[in-house]
C-alpha cells in the first residue's frame, strides 16, 4: 500500500506541463549576488580605486562619488521581492559575465585613459549581469533606470571628455556674448575670448564649467525619474540641462565681467570667481525644478482628463441598458 502512495505521489509530481526549470542558486539569490559582487570588487579593485581617486582629485570626475549610492537607494526603494531567476535570465547572465571578463583582459593592452574607462563599463555590465543572473530579467526591467544610471561610473577617456569641454568653452563665451550685448555694452569676440571696455575675457578649459553641468544633468535625470512618469517629459528635461548648463556658465561670466568693469577688478580673482560657481548652479537647478513644476502638473492634468472620460463612458455604458428596459 506504501508503495501504491508512492507511486500517486511520483505520478502528480510528473504531471506534464508543471515542471519547472530551477537555477540551483535560486533559493539563495542574495547570497549569491553578494558573492558575485565580493568577485568583481576583487577583479576591478584597481580600475575602481583609481576611479575614485580620480573623482576625489579631478573635478571634471566629482560626479562619480555620487553615482553608486544613488543607484543603490533607488533600488532600495523600488525594491520587490522577484520571482526566481528563469533559465534564460541565467543564461543571459552568464553569457555576460564572462564577457565582462575577456573585456577586463583585453582592456589591459590600451592606453591608460581607455583602460580605465573600458575597466569601468566592464564593472558595470558584470554588476547587471549578476542581477539578472540572480534576479531574473523581469526584476531587471523594473530596475532598468538605477542599474543604467551606473553607466555614469565610467569616466569619460580623454578623446570624449576634450571635445565636451570644448563645447561648453564655445558655448558658454556664446552666450556671455549675448548677455553682454543685450545690455548694451559693446563687445567682440576672436575665439574664446571676449573683449568688452576695459577688459579681455578668456574663457579657458577650466571655466568650461563641466563639473556644474555633469553635475546638473545627473541631479536632473535622477529628479525626473523620481517626479515624472512620461517617458518623453524625462527625456525632454534632461535635454534641456544641457543647453542650462551652458546658459548660466555664460551668465557667471558675464556677472564676473560687468563687476569687474563697473565696481572692482578684484572681482576677477576673488571668491565669486574661484568658488561662486554654486550660485549659479543652483539658479539653474531652481530653472530645472520650475520646468518639473511644469511638466508634473501636465501629467497631473492629463490623468484628471483620462479619468473624467473614463467615468463618463462608464456612466454611459451605465445607462443605455436602462433606458431599454424602461422601453
Amino acid at each position: 500500500m506504501a508503495s501504491c502512495d508512492a507511486k500517486v505521489a511520483l505520478g502528480k509530481d510528473i504531471v506534464p506541463g508543471t515542471l519547472r526549470w530551477e537555477s540551483p542558486f535560486a533559493a539563495w539569490p542574495r547570497l549569491v549576488f553578494a558573492v558575485l559582487g565580493a568577485i568583481s570588487l576583487a577583479i576591478w579593485w584597481g580600475p575602481l580605486g583609481s576611479s575614485f581617486a580620480l573623482a576625489l582629485h579631478d573635478e571634471q570626475y566629482t560626479h562619480l562619488l555620487l553615482i553608486l549610492p544613488i543607484s543603490a537607494n533607488l533600488i532600495f526603494v523600488d525594491w520587490k521581492s522577484p520571482d526566481r531567476s528563469s533559465a534564460s535570465g541565467v543564461a543571459i547572465g552568464s553569457v555576460l559575465l564572462v564577457s565582462t571578463l575577456l573585456i577586463r583582459w583585453r582592456a589591459a593592452v590600451l592606453p591608460s585613459d581607455l583602460q580605465l574607462s573600458l575597466s569601468m563599463l566592464a564593472l558595470v555590465v558584470c554588476w547587471n549581469a549578476s542581477f539578472v543572473f540572480c534576479f531574473g530579467v523581469p526584476a531587471f526591467r523594473r530596475a532598468l533606470f538605477p542599474l543604467c544610471f551606473l553607466l555614469w561610473l565610467v569616466p569619460f577617456p580623454d578623446f570624449v571628455l576634450n571635445p565636451i569641454v570644448a563645447m561648453l568653452q564655445q558655448g558658454s563665451a556664446a552666450s556671455a556674448h549675448l548677455l553682454f550685448a543685450a545690455v548694451g555694452i559693446s563687445v567682440a569676440q576672436r575665439g574664446m575670448l571676449l573683449h568688452i571696455p576695459g577688459l579681455t575675457l578668456e574663457v579657458a578649459p577650466e571655466c568650461s564649467s563641466i563639473r556644474s553641468s555633469l553635475m546638473l544633468i545627473v541631479t536632473t535625470m535622477v529628479v525626473a525619474q523620481i517626479l515624472l512618469r512620461s517617458p518623453w517629459r524625462k527625456a525632454a528635461i534632461v535635454a534641456t540641462a544641457v543647453p542650462l548648463s551652458i546658459a548660466k556658465n555664460g551668465l557667471r561670466i558675464f556677472t564676473l565681467g560687468v563687476l569687474a568693469t563697473r565696481i572692482d577688478p578684484s572681482f576677477l580673482t576673488g571668491r565669486l570667481h574661484r568658488q561662486g560657481g554654486v550660485i549659479f548652479f543652483v539658479i539653474a537647478l531652481a530653472a530645472i525644478f520650475l520646468l518639473l513644476w511644469f511638466l508634473r502638473h501636465g501629467e497631473n492634468k492629463n490623468d484628471d482628463s483620462t479619468r473624467a472620460e473614463q467615468f463618463e463612458g462608464k456612466s454611459e455604458n451605465g445607462s443605455h441598458p436602462a433606458g431599454l428596459s424602461m422601453g
